[in-house]
């Protein structure tokens, strides 16, 4: 029992004794993206809100030729990528694919042109796919981690039976090899790669070498540890425990929840947060069966697990309100953001659960203690607890995929090219998100000399969302550009731009893109 009280302590001492680790943003690029150059640029240096490592970094000249001969280094927080000397002239575009040291990959293009633009583009976004095998790698860890040990301590520690146990098993089975799944294709994201190339050592090696690969392989030994405890042996119990830290532990490790300041608070809070969950979550499927078929034992493990849970629900409610504060940093991030909306939904879903687990503790308990009637009602309120446990591990599971609040700088602004034979339009959108955005319009000539005209218009339309023509009057600035503020684009998609430059009482000069606009 010492042995395995000391390696607990060991592991968590050493999971909270890492580096300091959050989610990166981008904060500056110099040259700016959208920069009109009159030579090449010797380096694009991108600056970060925290320490980054270069995924994939791709270089698209103005001639639209992937170049492999960019040189890329990284120090600190700043990323700098040397350009050929041969670069040539028009609109050149370097694509960025790093790790913030949460493990988690951010990505983003930036543009500038050497002398005359040209219809240089971004790459494309790459298929969805790998997030779906992402979200279902990450539900089914879960399920390992909640259903899988904590049903195993459930059983060890508030049970003292076995039974029950088959849905703890299937999902200690699934877990397992969906957390070897979520490295390979964690490591597939950092690096940008296609899904063959999961035979290959380089996204298992750059996964590993993220905190995100370390809390993997804390929770494969945590999952695996809970397999040795389901059998009757003298250290069983002690080993469902050090299986319940191991939980608690491989959260603390990693993730935007584990990583923000002030790291004593919020690795703390996620640590306890998990060994809650996974005594809440972990007892319900063997509790159904208990109630199913009762049995003079059942009574009193119903009670047992019924003070527990009490207790449970409280270091939830308090490390939940802690984590979403520290998170969130403001109240309308709850709505105003995609993280917040899946907290606001968590949270509802959550309510749920509570009521039930009132209903249980202050009714249908004590009807069961009384006369024994009841096990239909409580075994249907379990049930229902099960069904909403899963659609909240399936829910947060998508927070993989939007950065917190807090993490969210001010972005550069998006940069669109027009250009036919008579004219160019160069457009930056800031912030270039649904809500409010400022556009600014630089007029030039084919030869790539400014454009003089007498009034310009913007026009916008959503035609997917049924949004019609919006026109908007611009207003030439002192510095030259066309400037459009406060505009209303109040969803993501893509957005149709149409500008019209009445460069004399007889002629106007008029041309069209589409640009996307993405979720915050």
């Amino acid at each position: 029992m010492r042995f395995f009280a000391a390696l607990a302590t060991l592991l968590f001492a050493a999971g909270f004794a890492s580096a300091a680790w959050a989610h990166a943003a981008l904060v500056s690029v110099e040259p700016a993206s959208g920069s009109m150059l009159a030579a090449p640029p010797k380096a694009v240096q991108l600056r970060f809100s925290e320490a980054v490592t270069p995924g994939a970094i791709r270089l698209i000249d103005g001639a639209g030729r992937a170049r492999d001969d960019a040189r890329v280094s990284a120090s600190g927080e700043t990323i700098s990528v040397a350009m050929p000397a041969d670069l040539p002239e028009g609109t050149a575009v370097v694509s960025y694919r790093v790790i913030s040291q949460d493990g988690h990959p951010v990505t983003g293009s930036v543009i500038f042109s050497i002398g005359t633009p040209t219809a240089t583009k971004p790459p494309a976004a790459r298929d969805g796919g790998l997030n779906m095998v992402i979200w279902l790698a990450r539900v089914g860890l879960y399920l390992g981690l909640f259903v899988g040990v904590g049903g195993v301590f459930f059983a060890r520690w508030i049970a003292w039976s076995m039974t029950g146990m088959a849905v703890p098993r299937v999902t200690l089975a699934i877990g397992i090899p969906c957390a070897a799944a979520s490295v390979g294709a964690l490591g597939l994201d950092l690096l940008g790669l296609p899904p063959s190339a999961i035979t290959t050592a380089a996204p298992w090696k750059v996964a590993l070498a993220t905190s995100a690969g370390p809390a993997l392989l804390v929770a494969v030994t945590a999952m695996l540890l809970a397999l040795v405890a389901l059998r009757s042996a003298w250290y069983a119990r002690a080993v469902a425990l050090v299986a319940l830290v191991g939980v608690g532990l491989s959260l603390a490790m990693t993730g935007h929840a584990a990583t923000a300041p002030p790291e004593a608070l919020t690795r703390s809070a996620i640590f306890f947060h998990g060994l809650g969950v996974a005594i809440w979550i972990g007892a319900l499927a063997p509790l159904m069966t208990l109630v199913s078929r009762p049995t003079a034992a059942t009574l009193p493990i119903v009670s047992r697990f019924s003070r527990i849970a009490a207790l449970a629900v409280g270091v939830l409610a308090l490390t939940g309100l802690a984590l979403a504060i520290v998170q969130l940093e403001k109240p309308g991030a709850l709505v105003a953001t995609r993280y917040g909306l899946i907290l606001s939904t968590k949270l509802v879903l959550v309510t749920g659960l509570l009521a039930l687990a009132a209903l249980n503790r202050f009714r249908l308990t004590p009807a069961l203690a009384r006369n024994g009637a009841g096990a239909h009602a409580l075994k249907r309120s379990i049930l229902i607890e099960c069904a909403i446990a899963l659609a909240i591990l399936a829910l947060v599971a998508g927070w993989r995929f939007t950065p917190p609040p807090r993490t969210i700088v001010p972005e550069t602004p998006l940069a669109i090219h027009i250009h036919s034979d008579k004219a160019m339009f160069q457009v930056l959108v800031s912030p270039g998100r649904p809500g409010v955005d400022d556009f600014v319009l630089q007029l030039m000539t084919g030869e790539g000399t400014p454009l003089a005209a007498k009034e310009t218009t913007l026009t916008l339309s959503l035609p997917e969302r049924g949004i019609e023509p919006m026109e908007r009057k611009a207003s030439l600035g002192p510095d030259g550009y066309w400037h459009v503020r406060k505009v209303e684009l109040p969803f993501a998609g893509r957005w149709h731009v149409r500008i019209d430059a009445l460069v004399s009482d007889f002629e106007q000069i008029t041309l069209e893109d589409e640009f996307d606009v993405t979720p915050p």
